[in-house]
């Protein structure tokens, strides 16, 4: 459901529908608890896949550096 959530908003705030035929064809949703887990698997892939291909083509992904886990100190 977050992927799906990731998709809205970006739709929203760049007001460009990010195309997922991909995605589409696997005809599963979050709401299907009836698929298997793999379906789920693949079709989680499939729409992360095509939302960041998007960004990058629209050049909106910003370089995002990881920082480990050990710069989170407790004071």
């Amino acid at each position: 459901m977050l992927m799906i959530h990731i998709k809205k908003y970006s739709e929203n705030i760049t007001n460009q529908d990010i195309p997922t035929k991909r995605y589409d064809s696997l005809e599963i949703s979050p709401v299907h608890i009836h698929k298997n887990k793999k379906c789920h698997k693949e079709a989680i892939l499939a729409l992360g896949d095509e939302i960041v291909t998007h960004l990058h083509s629209r050049n909106q992904l910003m370089n995002v550096e990881m920082v480990p886990e050990k710069a989170f100190v407790e004071q």
